[in-house]
């Protein structure tokens, strides 16, 4: 039987005892199921596998419902948790957290015009010709809605969820303790530092001021690259929680995957470039790989550009060790790939010397598009399901895990994000022309 669709309107639970109980509900659940399979396997004469007991189906399923339900930051990040999770859960487990990665609930009209009653003042309708209540996105944090102005002018409102901002501590804190209860973490992997990143992105995130100002920081780079389009910013429309911008007209990115060739690979191309302008040129990237974040205009061949809650800065640190780490990667150049990890801190010197052998050979295995040369067929390759694969088998085989620097996994996470894309459109890319202006270049230029 099939589930209903996941979006639908709800409201979103506000105020902090209301989304305590949240949480209770489901470690009830886990808590109930635990203790009935538990005596199952009693009454069989074997004893209990607490992982496997707590790690199931119906528990992730539950899981899933629940943050979707309360969205906010526990929405946030189980979406990051359900990103990793085909690599080290199987599918049965995987495929319910997959579900957080699709539209939101969204909430219902009383509670949106609650909202913009406190943000705007009673009344705010005036100001608008059309306001439409059906939102046309919604997502952990917030959903959209298109308006017209007055004076003819189409927008897009981006409108925080109420209670998100002063939730998000103690929301996080409470994942946290469920993640770890339900054994959907691997043994030994310190979730500490990844929780107080997402911690401390959820705040920028929820800030809708500065991510305006970002996305009007982020066209100014691009002034000088027409291909690419960033909404215009309504500053005096604009709060702390209500986000006002252009409304650019255009498509799912999705709808390339059966465009031509050559529209696929140039699109493809455009966001691989810029990737890597945001890490060696720029020094800043939008770290959110989500496809709904970029968007095409089928009249002019522009990428859309959204969501600019998640920018970061990069050190010089993280840049140039990306780039030894790549320009290791192309040459095949295994103590020097070593040696990069090691300084960047993908590797820890304390580890058994078969581990990171091994570590170093998933790496290799990422990195063979670019020793390869030429143009690189992403459709046709099997590279993703082979390093999804091992990384699987290494991470079952491993007591403990070694934890990268957060800024690190940010950045992998776009790359990686990215790669995904070009395969799902089978993006067919010369690689030697795309990294030549990075790899080949001065140390420090870019």
């Amino acid at each position: 039987m099939s589930r209903p669709p996941l979006s639908r309107a709800l409201p979103v639970p506000s105020g902090r005892l209301s989304r305590l109980t949240g949480f209770g509900g489901v470690m009830g659940s886990v808590a109930g199921g635990l203790a009935a399979g538990g005596l199952r396997e009693i009454a069989r004469g074997r004893r209990p596998d607490m992982r496997s007991l707590l790690l199931t189906p119906a528990n992730a399923a539950r899981l899933a419902d629940e943050l979707a339900r309360m969205r906010g930051a526990a929405m946030k990040v189980g979406q990051l948790v359900s990103m990793d999770a085909g690599e080290i859960l199987p599918p049965e487990i995987a495929a319910p957290l997959a579900r957080l990665r699709a539209e939101a609930h969204h909430m219902p009209p009383k509670q949106l015009r609650t909202v913009l009653d406190g943000e705007w003042g009673e009344g705010w309708q005036r100001r608008f010709a059309r306001f439409e209540v059906r939102p046309i996105a919604a997502a952990s944090i917030g959903q959209v809605h298109r308006a017209e102005t007055r004076e003819g002018r189409t927008l897009a409102v981006k409108v925080q969820y109420p209670g998100v901002r002063r939730s998000i501590d103690s929301d996080v804190a409470n994942l946290g303790m469920l993640l770890r209860m339900s054994g959907v973490v691997p043994r030994g992997v310190d979730l500490a530092p990844l929780l107080e990143a997402a911690r401390v992105q959820l705040h920028e995130e929820a800030d809708y001021r500065a991510e305006g100002a970002r996305m009007t920081a982020y066209a100014r780079m691009l002034a000088e690259a027409p291909e690419f389009h960033v909404p215009a910013v309504h500053d005096e429309l604009t709060t702390d929680n209500v986000l006002v911008m252009d409304f650019a007209r255009s498509a799912p990115l999705e709808t390339l995957e059966d465009a031509p060739q050559q529209e696929r690979d140039r699109a493809v191309e455009r966001l691989l470039g810029l990737a890597l302008r945001e890490l060696f040129a720029f020094r800043v990237m939008q770290t959110d790989p989500n496809l709904a974040n970029y968007r095409y205009d089928p009249e002019t061949g522009r990428l859309v550009l959204l969501d600019f809650g998640a920018v970061r800065e990069i050190p010089h640190w993280l840049s140039a060790g990306f780039r030894a780490i790549l320009s290791a990667g192309r040459t095949g150049d295994r103590k020097w790939l070593e040696a990069a990890a090691l300084e960047l801190g993908y590797l820890s010197p304390a580890m058994p010397a078969t581990h990171r052998a091994q570590l170093v050979d998933l790496m290799q295995m990422s990195l063979e598009p670019l020793r390869r040369g030429g143009v690189f067929d992403f459709g046709a390759s099997d590279m993703a399901r082979r390093v999804t694969a091992a990384g699987e088998a290494l991470s079952r085989g491993q007591e403990a895990t070694h934890v990268p620097p957060v800024d690190a996994l940010f950045v992998q996470r776009k790359l990686g994000g990215m790669y995904l894309l070009a395969t799902r459109l089978r993006a067919r890319i010369d690689l030697d022309r795309l990294m030549a202006p990075v790899l080949d270049a001065p140390a420090g230029a870019a």
